[in-house]
């Protein structure tokens, strides 16, 4: 039997499990891979009346005035800085606080803390920034507290050197719990025995900690951590534009930033934001290149064989 014959007979013997795949498969085909032939605007100069395909091309044109413009150099800048930042700031809390979920004795308690923890994260960034805006205001709480005591109000949503530190804060408090709980699955998934063992060897809980339970979720760490790095060029558009205002706007143009102001708060030139667009998923796709073979070079797991 040909390898070709054997292939067919074999998804035919599956054909319950792949026609599970099949909505999924579809969908990918049809709004990941299918909208990738409109990439090739961003080597054409865009006419309306044409369209995408009978536009003209253009070569790397516009990459020439990409890289021109200072607020795009700029922009690349902030985005690096503004989500290495949240890296540093963030990525380990998920680790931490599934660990301390995971030490709660009591089991209703635990869902209880579990389920707190995960709330914020189906509030949208639209209702975050309302409750933001609402408190740390001229007229919000916490300004008239300060007032109460000082006779001064302090300036949260305007200030510079505020508003990065908050976007921190704010992406923690939103997202920590809904990543512990891959965290949380992981941990499930660690046998017994080696707690039984340590156990038996005299380990106390924090021992247990460092020597049984992160050695066994160091493979998903690893995993989160390059599928984050691979995301650090496009994380934080919805964040940013919510919070984000005229006064802190010297800091807070990240590259998704400038690529909506160029298209929708300016004459309009597709071909100019589809090229911004495409060097952005070129830098993530380096990054997340780079992040697997440091995993991999570090005795990690890798997601690329």
């Amino acid at each position: 039997m040909s390898v070709k014959q054997n292939f067919i007979k074999n998804i035919w013997k599956n054909r319950m499990i792949y026609s599970l795949l099949l909505p999924g498969l579809i969908w990918y085909i049809i709004f990941a891979y299918g909208p990738m032939g409109g990439l090739t605007l961003a080597f054409k100069t865009y006419k309306a009346s044409k369209g995408i395909w009978g536009s003209p091309w253009c070569g790397f044109e516009n990459y020439v005035y990409v890289f021109r413009d200072p607020a795009f150099l700029s922009s690349v800048w902030k985005t690096l800085y503004i989500n290495i930042g949240r890296v540093l700031a963030g990525f380990c809390a998920p680790i931490i606080l599934a660990l301390m979920i995971n030490e709660i004795p009591f089991t209703r308690y635990k869902k209880i803390v579990q389920t707190v923890a995960t709330f914020p994260q189906f509030l949208s960034w639209v209702v975050v920034s309302s409750i933001m805006i609402n408190f740390f205001g001229y007229n919000g709480p916490v300004n008239n507290i300060i007032s109460l005591f000082s006779g001064s109000t302090i300036n949260f949503l305007g200030n510079e050197k505020i508003f990065i530190p908050m976007l921190y804060v704010t992406e923690i408090w939103k997202t920590t719990g809904w990543y512990a709980i891959i965290y949380l699955a992981a941990i499930a998934g660690i046998s017994p025995e080696q707690y039984e063992a340590s156990k038996i060897d005299g380990a106390t809980r924090i021992q247990n900690i460092f020597y049984v339970t992160l050695p066994n979720i160091m493979p998903t760490i690893s995993i989160m951590l390059i599928l984050t790095i691979g995301n650090l060029m496009s994380a934080g558009f919805d964040q940013v534009f919510n919070l984000s205002n005229a006064a802190v706007r010297d800091v807070s143009e990240i590259l998704d930033m400038y690529i909506y102001r160029i298209t929708f708060q300016s004459a309009p030139d597709f071909s100019f934001s589809t090229a911004v667009s495409l060097f952005r998923a070129a830098i993530n796709m380096i990054l997340l290149l780079m992040a697997d073979r440091i995993a991999k070079f570090m005795g990690g797991e890798g997601l690329i064989g």
